[in-house]
């Protein structure tokens, strides 16, 4: 039985199909290594409260490289904040071990409310960025990122220096002697940041340092982050409700929910993951089959893969109708990735060779809706 060609395919853009012009995306410089530079293990933190216990980390394994940028994302509630919060021992786990550059620092952390000398020397190594700025109204800016140094016993003229380096490293040189109330949102994070950076650290943490910044502030504040990711070789771990934030500069991401990490990866790794609930978020996809006696395949794309018209091929080689569902297509660590829902005529049964076509293609494929053995065999990445 012969089919027409399906009009949808020409319907969607050119650069979806065909490659880009000028060859294929670069990737964008690295700082990452292999090393580990924040790991835990088994971290657990219980609140007891009026006789009850709320569970917040449960058993949370956690591993960042040197010189990556570390998203951690899940929705309120899910952990992160009391995660993030764990790695620098702001609050004390209940169990589990955190090391941060080979230190483990629960072992610094000894039995009494307050922390010993080692434990505020290990911590002056670890920037934090918090999501409300926590500036201090009566100095000036200044003063603020200075404010770190005079802790850490520094002179006048040393903190001085170093606080107007950090201000010029930050964009906010000309507002040295200004005040917290006179500065916007992403200028008050941008001091936060540089007061972050005062001691030196080679570890930033982030918490949800954009959520209250509005989008065009909120993706300059993640470009100098990146920044100084890569000018400071600076590994940071952020943690955010915002997949956005993962998209635009994570180089690896977790998954958390009802305190456990569900999971884990390099952005890439997951995106390859078959069934990955990061990769849905990254790039969702929707669209419904048009009839009962038709096969819905998501079909995920990146790297050189992105740029070859595959689908157009698939449409000819087999001379069949092809409709597209969805389809959202952007770049992620320097790299097109995009994540496609097309439509074929008839069952599964029916599709076996133009799925294996995609898959012989480098692509990932999830058949949509289909249970059985058929499904778990064409739920693979490309090998």
């Amino acid at each position: 039985m012969s089919v027409r060609p399906s009009p949808y395919v020409t319907e969607l853009p050119a650069h979806i199909f065909s490659p880009v012009r000028g060859g294929t995306a670069t990737p964008a410089y690295s700082t990452v290594t292999e090393t580990p530079v924040i790991t835990t293990s088994g971290l657990t933190k219980v609140y007891r409260s009026s006789g009850r216990e709320v569970t917040a980390l449960d058993g949370v394994d956690l591993h960042v490289r040197e010189g990556e940028v570390y998203g951690v994302i899940g929705q309120s509630g899910a952990g992160k904040s009391s995660l993030i919060r764990c790695v620098n021992l702001l609050e004390r786990p209940t169990a589990g071990t955190v090391t941060v550059a080979g230190q483990d620092l629960t072992a610094l952390a000894g039995r009494g409310p307050r922390a010993g000398r080692e434990l505020r020397r290990a911590r002056s190594r670890i920037g934090m960025v918090f999501q409300h700025f926590n500036l201090l109204s009566s100095r000036t800016v200044r003063d603020n990122v200075e404010l770190p140094l005079e802790i850490l016993g520094k002179s006048g003229r040393e903190r001085s220096r170093k606080a107007l380096e950090l201000l010029d490293l930050v964009g906010l040189a000309d507002k040295a002697g200004a005040y917290p109330a006179q500065l916007s949102g992403g200028q008050k994070q941008r001091v936060g940041i540089a007061r972050a950076l005062a001691g030196d650290p080679k570890v930033l943490l982030s918490d949800e340092a954009t959520s209250a910044l509005d989008p065009e502030t909120t993706r300059s504040i993640l470009q100098l982050l990146r920044d100084l990711n890569r000018q400071l070789d600076l590994t940071v771990l952020l943690i955010t409700h915002e997949m956005d934030v993962v998209k635009s500069i994570c180089d690896s991401a977790a998954l958390m929910e009802n305190g456990r990490v569900v999971e884990s990866g390099t952005v890439s790794e997951l995106l390859a993951t078959p069934g990955s609930a990061l990769a849905s978020a990254l790039f969702p996809v929707s669209g419904d089959a048009s009839d009962a006696d038709r096969t819905v395949v998501d079909v995920t794309f990146q790297g050189e893969a992105a740029t070859q018209p595959v689908i157009s091929q698939l449409s000819r080689t087999y001379n069949i109708d092809i409709s597209i569902l969805g389809a959202a297509i952007d770049t992620v660590g320097g790299l097109q990735v995009g994540r496609m829902r097309i439509e074929l005529p008839g069952g599964y049964e029916d599709n076996v060779v133009p799925i294996g076509f995609l898959r012989e293609q480098g692509l990932q494929i999830d058949v949509v809706g289909e249970a059985g053995p058929e499904a778990l065999l064409v739920k693979e990445g490309a090998k």
